[in-house]
């Protein structure tokens, strides 16, 4: 079950406050401590090809595409 598909659930529930609570305490995804799935990308939620060099947090696609804005150079 992918993290919008839970929150879709989650929503349709609301109504019904013991079937949520149940649903709650067997589905809902765990919180990661360790692993390439902890950090996400702030711009696009990605998980891979991280870089979280100076704080940037961001996903090498969206570091390529706003790199000059944050006040990078190209050197190649």
């Amino acid at each position: 079950m992918t993290s919008s598909d839970w929150r879709k659930l989650a929503n349709q529930l609301k109504s019904k406050p013991a079937v949520m609570q149940k649903f709650l305490k067997h589905s809902k995804p765990k919180e990661r401590t360790t692993g390439i799935t902890r950090i996400k990308c702030e711009r696009c939620h990605r998980h891979g090809a991280h870089l979280s060099q100076y704080n940037l947090n961001l996903c090498r696609h969206c570091f390529r595409e706003i790199a000059e804005e944050i006040g990078f150079k190209k050197y190649s």
